[in-house]
């Protein structure tokens, strides 16, 4: 089966290698990729946010499957309009995607649905945010409505926090867009989770859990990023909240928006704060988290391809997830400068000595090829991924080896990576 897939990042040469992997899979397109995809693909130049070339680039392609990674293309409907033209695409159409592309439209329906979720007010105007803070505690979330690539989310300590960051949004000073709308939230304490459940318009799979690490600095400190690292691990939630999870979130998302006339099939990624309270969905992503993606395709011993053909035949009830015994982590290797700005071109070095194995690669999130070189090409590089049937910590010794290897000028990361789940282990490990 040849088969395109749509994104050049991370996560998407996390999916790449794991379709190599496939029996089942002759060949493997990715439109637009980067320097690390070029490697095991065929890569197709394009914008990726141009709707009408990558539709083109499909058409000529003529893919058996199309598997779309990011959300902007999904945000723009390019699902609708490759259904329309008969080709067999993975992910959610352009309505379902409002789960993601909307905060103010994904905290409403799970207050119709009952989807246990922070207290929330939808905000069109400075004015009124000033007021509906009147019903919150001193501590408030401020997120932008639209898409912003992980940065549209603002935790404020006091009310004048809030007031600062919405007129920062509204303005376009804070995220380079204009917002018209954003959502106030309810600030909750505890461990966040990511929950990921495989989607076919009538059933919700529990596919993994992952954590994510969204803040710039160690001790999740500084600005939040797309992600600076995340491992997956079945001890992140018991088989009876893994149940829980899939019951009363994930299957009510698809039961909800089947009876709303809008049946959602791809991955549905469930952003939760474990908090005192219980478990509360602090956000949707309509497709596969990044870094957590190059986390689990690590561990997942499932044919990937599977779950797509489950997910777009429609026979997601059928399939056994099977992921690897221990734990996998995602480590990302970023420009200086990120999450603000950043400088390109810069040469990499360390990558053959680093080496790749079945429990060990380097997957390439923002690279180009320069004049026969590798360089940088974006604010996140490389994701440097492990798995460790020993664990975590074992997973994380195996990270940190790898990426000592590696180079770039102003290289940056994150190196606590998994330190709630091991405490003062993980600082210790990468001492060493």
């Amino acid at each position: 089966m040849k088969v395109l897939v749509i994104g050049g990042g991370g996560r998407e040469h996390a999916l790449v290698w794991a379709l190599r992997k496939s029996a089942r899979v002759t060949e493997v397109v990715c439109a637009p990729g980067n320097g690390g995809i070029a490697a095991q693909a065929r890569c197709v130049p394009v914008d990726g946010a141009d709707l009408a070339a990558l539709i083109a680039v499909v058409e000529k392609e003529r893919p058996e499957l199309t598997v779309v990674g990011p959300e902007v293309p999904l945000s723009l409907g390019i699902v609708d309009e490759l259904q329309r033209r008969g080709f067999r695409v993975f992910g959610p159409t352009q309505a379902a995607a409002r789960l993601e592309s909307s905060k103010a439209f994904a905290k409403e329906f799970m207050q119709r649905h009952g989807i246990p979720t922070a207290a929330h007010a939808v905000c069109t105007s400075l004015e009124q945010v000033r007021e509906e803070l009147k019903r919150f505690g001193p501590a408030v979330v401020v997120k932008a409505d639209g898409l912003a690539a992980g940065k549209g989310v603002v935790i404020c300590e006091s009310h004048a926090q809030a007031v600062e960051a919405a007129e920062e949004m509204f303005s376009g000073a804070l995220l380079g867009a204009v917002q018209g709308e954003l959502v106030l939230e309810e600030f909750l304490e505890g461990e966040e989770l990511s929950f990921f459940a495989l989607c076919d318009g009538k059933h919700a799979v529990a596919m993994a859990a992952a954590q994510d690490h969204k803040r710039v600095g160690e001790g999740d400190t500084g600005p939040n990023t797309g992600g600076m690292g995340a491992y997956s691990t079945d001890a992140l939630m018991t088989p009876a909240m893994r149940k829980w999870l899939t019951k009363k979130v994930a299957q009510k998302v698809v039961d909800g928006m089947r009876a709303e006339g809008v049946p959602f099939a791809g991955i549905l990624f469930c952003g939760m704060m474990m908090s005192p309270a219980g478990p509360m969905v602090l956000e949707f992503n309509t497709r596969f988290g990044d870094p957590e993606t190059q986390a689990m395709m690590m561990r997942m011993e499932t044919d990937v391809l599977d779950l797509f053909d489950a997910a777009v035949d429609g026979t997601a009830e059928t399939l056994s997830v099977i992921l690897g015994e221990g734990a996998s982590v995602c480590v990302i290797a970023a420009s200086g400068g990120y999450p603000g700005k950043y400088p390109s071109g810069k040469v990499i070095t360390g990558l053959e000595a680093a080496g790749s194995s079945a429990d060990g690669f380097v997957f390439h999130s923002g690279t180009a090829l320069k004049d026969g070189e590798l360089v940088t090409a974006g604010g996140r590089v490389l994701g440097v991924t492990a798995m460790s049937a020993e664990g975590l910590e074992a997973a994380l010794t195996k990270a940190y080896a790898m990426l000592a290897k590696i180079s770039f000028e102003g290289m940056q990361y994150r190196r606590d990576i998994g330190w709630r789940a091991l405490g003062k282990a993980s600082l210790e490990i990468v001492k060493e």
